[in-house]
């Protein structure tokens, strides 16, 4: 005999049985929406193929092997299908354009030889991505700046705050970003998945796993973007500074290695700053990374990678320790630092140093001429402005208030060409002088008003004169002010 409440509860279980099937079917059924998208994607892109093809005996060995994988797995009824990233991420099949970024600005730039990924993310207390770009480009050549990509992501979904900061990058690196040596994305809102069930794991707080959850899949998410761009990619950080030569550096350790077996460069010993990937290995290291990326950080990975493919189980550590030194070669010394203080995880302080970097200069000398030098500012022990100007120490000084002034007043009157100010070092790169202006007061009252209205039709003003009689020739906004030929 059933009673009434067993029958309940025999219903309740096929409903909820019911309702689990309809789940799965929808899924599948997004699954197979997707699948069929990217399935007339390769069929358009066999046909552009074969359209562009001269020799109309074009054999199948001519086809990419991308293309080859699809139409293989599109005509073969039994065959095994490769897994995608739609396996590690199904949240993706929901969004068309869960995998395009939300933000591109840049000329696409490829063919080069090196492409550089920094991935960045919003800081509570201070950003160093400016002077992380300033570091990297200055000490760039011409031809370098030609055959490389800087590549910055923006790892937030916030549209406002992704926006915010592509426009400073491209107001600050308008030139740059014109010739296609910077590029600026974003990810799509529906690229990350609900991270609200991540399991703790290593002693590590939920929002430590969170975060470096995350983390590995900005990595990925950048690697994808850059593989198809250059020869190698570099992973480098959004916190650092760069030695001078540091790409040539890099390009001729790779291309000097004696065989094609190595899988990482270390041009750092810290974290996941200067690591050099060949591009063609990148698909690999995405796949693996995305499978474990909820488990583990990104140098566990890293190192698991090459774990699995040369050390034997029945070896001890020490051997596997030498057939891993094969494949991640470490270049010294390091050609990156770390400067940063305040980590992207919230509330962390980190004073990481790279002992392999040496000392870097923090100050570049200029020839100055004869004149006398005088501050309103309060200087810091012994760096004082006359050390600064005679070329022997910077200057350092306690933090202004409005309506202080640093003072050149020259023995004989110059006509000005050119001027450079910079303020900030990599060891106290907030350190910066901000709301600045440069300012000059003309020997020579009636010529000054002349160069003072720009030529042409009328009378325009070129420079604003203040009420004192000087002329405001320049502002700093970041820490640098500079004009040339005046």
């Amino acid at each position: 005999m059933f009673w009434r409440g067993d029958v309940v509860d025999i219903y309740q279980r096929e409903f909820l049985a019911l309702r689990d099937r309809l789940h799965a079917a929808e899924q599948e059924s997004l699954k197979r929406s997707k699948e069929l998208n990217l399935v007339l994607e390769e069929i358009k892109r066999a046909l552009s193929e074969k359209q562009a093809l001269r020799d109309i005996n074009r054999t199948w060995s001519s086809l990419s092997d991308e293309t080859k994988l699809k139409l293989w797995n599109i005509t073969n009824k039994n065959v095994l299908h490769l897994p995608t990233i739609f396996h590690h991420l199904p949240h993706l099949l929901s969004k068309e354009n869960s995998l395009q970024p939300a933000v591109h600005v840049g000329q696409g730039r490829t063919g080069v030889s090196v492409v550089m990924g920094i991935p960045s993310v919003k800081r509570e207390v201070h950003s160093y991505l400016t002077d992380t770009l300033n570091s990297l480009i200055s000490e760039l050549t011409q031809q370098e700046k030609e055959d490389s990509v800087i590549v910055v992501l923006i790892a937030e979904t916030d549209p406002q705050y992704t926006a915010g900061v592509a426009e400073n990058i491209k107001n600050l690196f308008p030139k740059e970003i014109h010739s296609g040596l910077l590029e600026v994305i974003s990810p799509s809102p529906h690229f990350y998945p609900d991270f609200s069930h991540l399991r703790e794991s290593f002693g590590d707080p939920k929002e430590r796993v969170r975060w470096r959850t995350k983390q590995n899949l900005d990595y990925c998410f950048l690697m994808m973007y850059a593989q198809s761009k250059g020869i190698y990619y570099v992973q480098l950080e959004d916190d650092i500074v760069a030695k001078p030569n540091y790409l040539s550096t890099m390009k001729n350790f790779a291309l000097q290695q004696p065989s094609e077996e190595w899988m990482i460069l270390e041009f750092s010993q810290l974290g996941f700053i200067g690591k050099m990937f060949k591009s063609l290995d990148l698909s690999l290291i995405v796949e693996f990374i995305l499978m474990f990326y909820k488990d583990k950080p990104i140098d566990w990975l890293l190192d698991h990678i090459l774990w699995v493919k040369v050390c034997n189980p029945e070896k001890d550590a020490k051997h596997c320790d030498r057939q891993k030194a094969n494949l991640r070669i470490r270049f010294k010394p390091s050609l990156f630092q770390h400067v940063g203080t305040h980590s992207s995880l919230a509330g962390k302080i980190q004073k990481l140093k790279d002992k392999d970097f040496g000392k870097q200069a923090l100050r570049k000398e200029h020839v100055n001429p004869p004149a006398e030098v005088s501050t309103s500012l309060k200087t810091y022990q012994h760096f004082t402005l006359e050390k600064a100007y005679l070329r022997e120490d910077f200057f350092w000084a306690f933090t202004p208030t409005a309506g202080d002034f640093i003072r050149f007043r020259f023995f004989k009157p110059l006509r000005i060409e050119r001027f450079f100010f910079r303020s900030g070092n990599i060891e106290h790169p907030e350190d910066k002088l901000f709301n600045t202006t440069v300012e000059v007061l003309p020997f020579d009252s009636l010529q000054s008003d002349k160069e003072a209205l720009q030529e042409g039709r009328g009378a325009v003003v070129k420079y604003r004169r203040t009420a004192d009689g000087y002329i405001q020739i320049g502002t700093a906004g970041s820490g640098v002010v500079k004009c040339c030929w005046l």
